[in-house]
């Protein structure tokens, strides 16, 4: 029962999210900005987390603080579902292909948050969101979720490189928080803690 439920609400935006990382990858996203929501439903999907997101914002000035916020507490659900990271992979990574676009991810889930992103969209960015905004949602999830990242995203199609990279930072995110039967549920640190 690796589960995160996290309700966060400011002046600029009012969210709720529950997540499992051991579900059926079912997403019931609601955020008001529509090719985010895409962007979340595949995330859920290819990551096979179940993943409901409830979100009201500031949409009236622009996308940052809803999409900002949502990466905060996306961050914090897995955090608490992780735990401890008890019996967890930890390391990962993924490529991901889509038409002339290609994302990879490599992803360390052990409690220290950070971002590399490679890459870049077209002035316009994808689906009307900026793109260093794609790049921001990514630094809020894994510095809040204690994972670095580093994400390289290239190809023509705004639409293409985004879900790529979202679906790549799924699949190594699925593959990093998988039980490791060989870890007998220790941590997987010389530590001794994430």
């Amino acid at each position: 029962m690796r589960k995160g439920e996290v309700r966060r609400a400011t002046r600029e935006t009012d969210i709720s999210l529950s997540l499992d990382i051991d579900g059926t990858g079912a997403g019931a996203i609601d955020t008001g900005i529509p090719f985010f929501d895409h962007m979340l439903t595949s995330f859920a999907r290819h990551g096979r987390m179940d993943l409901t997101i409830r979100a009201v914002g500031d949409l009236e000035v622009d996308a940052h603080h809803t999409i900002e916020d949502i990466g905060i507490v996306l961050g914090a659900a897995l955090s608490e579902a992780i735990g401890d990271g008890r019996g967890i992979t930890r390391f990962a990574d993924a490529a991901v292909p889509m038409d002339e676009a290609l994302a990879r991810a490599a992803l360390d889930v052990g409690g220290r948050g950070y971002l590399v992103f490679e890459g870049s969209f077209s002035p316009a960015g994808p689906g009307g969101i900026p793109g260093d905004l794609i790049e921001h949602f990514f630094y809020s999830l894994c510095t809040k979720a204690g994972i670095t990242a580093h994400i390289t995203v290239a190809g023509r199609n705004d639409h293409h490189i985004c879900e790529a990279a979202f679906k790549a930072f799924a699949r190594a995110l699925r593959a990093a928080v998988a039980i490791d039967p060989a870890m007998a549920g220790d941590v997987p640190s010389t530590k001794g803690t994430l």
